[in-house]
């Protein structure tokens, strides 16, 4: 159902600091953020793409079996002497960018989630928190 006006859709990649210090304040009604975790380890990031094939040799959701094909492979050095102070100068610039009555959603490690979240109530005012998404791990 179309209510005569399409949302314009934009997704933007980058450094995010940067890129959020060159966009129009409340400009946006949703962001997403998916920040380094601070593991404390050397991070690898492998993009796979699946495919269903009964010779697949991983194995998923109802014993569906996939075969993957790498998309890309990087690794990074996942540790931050201030951690909280990276997250903040980039979610201070985010809450810049959003509307008041905007979404924000927020991927982060549960090591650091409780520290994070003190942080966004002090930036954005505990009453906008709404609740929270609890990743199930699974395949397929």
């Amino acid at each position: 159902m179309s209510c005569g006006h399409e949302p314009e859709l934009e997704i933007l990649q980058g450094e995010n600091l940067a890129v959020l210090r060159s966009l129009p304040a409340a400009s946006f009604h949703l962001a997403y953020v998916d920040p380094p975790f601070n593991t404390g380890r050397k991070r690898r990031l492998r993009s796979v793409a699946t495919e269903r094939d009964a010779a697949g040799k991983r194995v998923g959701f109802g014993g569906e079996r996939y075969r993957e094909s790498v998309r890309s492979d990087i690794a990074y050095g996942d540790t931050f002497d201030d951690y909280l102070g990276f997250l903040a100068e980039r979610f201070r610039e985010a809450r810049r960018v959003l509307t008041d009555t905007a979404s924000l959603f927020v991927h982060v490690d549960p090591r650091e989630s409780h520290y994070v979240k003190v942080m966004l109530d002090e930036l954005f005012g505990r009453e906008c928190f709404r609740n929270e998404i609890i990743w199930a791990y699974d395949f397929g």
